[in-house]
């Protein structure tokens, strides 16, 4: 129970959540809204489903999906929708109208050619806040390529500064934090645009998430010490650099007293 005696149901209770993303940032970011208490509605591709339901093994006890999805899929409900047909469309349409906050991760312009963009849906819902995940952004010369965690932790060295051994190619991080990071970012985002409606009243907003940039967001000291000093950091394995002691050891077994 809360203090005002009333259920639990988390801090973002009454905020509705329309998802049409796939794979991990979009649907991270509307996972991460209802774990808080917000009703997300989840648009899956009627014929396969979204794609992470087949990511790594596969468990029966969970309808024959991966683990992964059971956790991304949390606290949502799922709709097969064709969001190439009229009548999909319009249920889209019908969503967003009722919705405060839409989380796409679709290639940039997808939505524009669905004619399901920002425009035609505020049109009805003039509060309405979208979030958009890409790779490169929805404008600019990169953004009609293709757009991966991998590739914005490359962009920003994050894979070089973990490298221990200098002639070795620099490893995969292995989790999709770049995704994980821009998820994250747009929850924050997202929030900022409601607090900001709340307060201020005004009209909705679009929150413009780029992977390259969240991950440029992490890199601490990486740039400036390149802009001031043209310090280019190099591979430094588990230790971080300037900073003793910091790394991580493997610890002795203590000796029998």
């Amino acid at each position: 129970m809360s203090a005002t005696g009333l259920p639990n149901a988390g801090p973002l209770a009454g905020v509705k959540v329309l998802g049409l993303g796939t794979l991990i940032a979009g649907p991270f970011a509307a996972r991460f809204m209802g774990e808080f208490g917000a009703d997300v509605i989840k648009i899956e591709d009627p014929n396969s489903g979204d794609p992470l339901r087949k990511w790594r093994k596969l468990y029966p006890e969970v309808g024959g999906t991966s683990l992964w999805w059971a956790v991304q899929a949390r606290n949502k409900k799922s709709v097969t929708i064709n969001l190439k047909a009229e009548e999909g469309k319009e249920i889209v349409r019908r969503l967003a109208k009722e919705a405060n906050i839409v989380i796409e991760n679709f290639w940039p312009g997808l939505l524009e050619k669905l004619g399901l963009g920002y425009e035609v849906l505020s049109a009805e819902n003039p509060g309405l806040v979208m979030v958009r995940l890409s790779g490169y952004g929805q404008t600019g010369p990169y953004r009609d390529c293709p757009g991966f965690g991998a590739i914005a932790e490359s962009i920003w060295a994050v894979c070089v500064t973990s490298r221990a051994i200098r002639d070795l190619p620099p490893p995969r991080i292995g989790i999709s934090i770049g995704d994980s990071i821009a998820a994250l970012h747009g929850v924050i985002g997202a929030l900022m645009a409601l607090h900001h409606k709340q307060i201020n009243g005004g009209k909705g907003w679009v929150v413009n998430v780029v992977l390259y940039e969240v991950v440029f967001n992490m890199m601490e000291s990486v740039v400036p010490e390149y802009g001031v000093y043209g310090m280019v950091r190099e591979r430094t394995g588990a230790s971080l650099p300037g900073i003793v002691p910091s790394n991580t050891y493997i610890r002795a077994a203590m000796a029998a007293s």
